[in-house]
């Protein structure tokens, strides 16, 4: 426990310039920009799915398919008119029922991204749910959000590419621990979290953690506190996961969207204030953030071991 950590790699201008993300083809479809699946909603919290969805399209991902439960799928396929949605069958607390493993096992052949988790209710139903349809997406990255990463007490450690991203509190109770003992000591949470579950951590907070189960770790210190407002966390994970369907490794989607995310806010600051502005004001301020960094040649890797990984 009081082993040295490694020293983290700073995810600022120049790392983002140096690996820069898949970009499909001037002459290419929307097939080519991957299909990303979000796992999410419920009656009480349908604005997650909504936020996570847009925020997967506006980091870039081809095609969108959301499925919530069947109670709101109507509204949100109205507000939602880019996305296919399939409405899966409810408990009486709101989760998703087996039986929507059997619907979306069809959708998740050919999908290149999957998310899972915002906004989602019925903590056991969901463990139980996500731990049956995980086994199905074996040829897809996972993003575990919200609710859907307390099936991590059913899984254990990984056999695919999975996400995890937890905050300090959900860090805590997903490892048994204090949640002033995970802010204290962050970094060594989220390096032990991804060697013991061999997945991708993004511990999220003013200063963001990103380690893989090799050891490595990044930094990001770059959150404002208008970002800590209901749904944020919702578009965050629809970034990354709309990374993800384009071709970027778990590892460089979690970089690119925290990046993307912070710098978002700090748009929003600059143009509206520092509170008040929404989670929903967020992704639509991501396609000129990417365009603005894609503009600017790399000039190689500053880290080799970033390049290698295979998440």
């Amino acid at each position: 426990m009081n082993s040295p950590t490694p020293t983290a790699v700073d995810v600022d201008t120049n790392l983002l310039h140096s690996w820069p993300l898949p970009q499909p083809e001037p002459d290419s479809d929307k097939e080519a920009r991957g299909q990303v699946v979000v796992i999410a909603g419920s009656r009480e919290m349908p604005g997650a799915a909504l936020l996570a969805g847009h925020a997967a399209l506006r980091a870039g991902a081809g095609r969108l398919i959301v499925a919530t439960g069947a109670s709101v799928a109507q509204g949100l396929a109205l507000a939602l008119p880019e996305a296919r949605v399939l409405a899966l069958a409810e408990s009486r607390s709101g989760g998703f029922l087996p039986e929507g493993v059997e619907i979306l096992e069809p959708v998740l052949h050919g999908t290149q991204s999957v998310l899972m988790g915002p906004g989602m209710q019925d903590e056991d139903t969901t463990r139980r749910f996500v731990q049956a349809l995980l086994r199905f997406c074996a040829d897809a990255t996972v993003v575990l959000d919200a609710l859907a990463m307390h099936a991590m007490s059913l899984l254990g450690r990984l056999d695919q590419p999975v996400l995890l991203t937890p905050h300090a509190g959900e860090m805590a109770k997903l490892t048994d621990a204090d949640k002033a003992a995970v802010l204290a000591d962050a970094k060594r949470y989220c390096i032990e979290a991804a060697a013991r579950w061999n997945a991708v951590i993004a511990l999220k907070g003013q200063r963001t953690w990103i380690a893989g189960p090799q050891g490595i770790v990044w930094q990001h210190n770059g959150g404002n506190i208008g970002l800590a407002t209901s749904g944020s966390g919702d578009v965050l994970a629809g970034l990354i996961a709309g990374l993800a369907a384009r071709g970027a490794s778990l590892v460089q989607a979690a970089i690119w969207g925290v990046a993307l995310h912070a710098r978002a806010g700090l748009e929003l600051t600059a143009n509206r204030g520092p509170l008040g502005f929404l989670a929903g004001e967020l992704a639509g301020e991501v396609p000129r953030l990417m365009d603005a960094l894609a503009s600017v040649t790399g000039c190689g890797s500053t880290s080799e071991e970033h390049e290698n990984i295979k998440q």
